[in-house]
């Protein structure tokens, strides 16, 4: 079993930054890819970014070039370094680990930018 704790989310102005956590409990983080989603009200979960065990990122074009993902095996977290934020930004994020069968989310935290 596979535990995610999201952390650092909060009211920010537009153009500000945040650093989201996820920190997984469990043996399978290092092997696993993990993603950061994110849901507004009234729409979708979408994938914001994700990286593979190997490092391998990829992003949401509406997060290009302002949001960074990366991991750190060794505390078996991952971020999510949000730059020049944008009140259409505002959602709750959460965290996702896959590997084969397994799919595990984490509670998810709240970011609101303000204009």
């Amino acid at each position: 079993q596979v535990q995610l704790v999201e952390s650092g989310g909060g009211l920010v102005q537009a153009g500000g930054s945040l650093r989201l956590s996820c920190a997984a409990s469990g043996s399978i983080f290092s092997i696993s890819a993990m993603g950061w989603y994110r849901q507004a009200p009234g729409k979708q979960r979408e994938l914001v970014a994700a990286i593979t065990s190997g490092g391998s990122t990829s992003y949401a074009d509406s997060v290009q070039g302002r949001f960074t993902i990366s991991r750190d095996n060794a505390k078996n977290t991952v971020y999510l370094q949000m730059n020049s934020l944008k009140p259409e930004d505002t959602a709750v994020y959460y965290c996702n680990l896959k590997r084969g069968w397994y799919d595990f989310w984490g509670q998810g935290t709240q970011v609101t930018v303000s204009s």
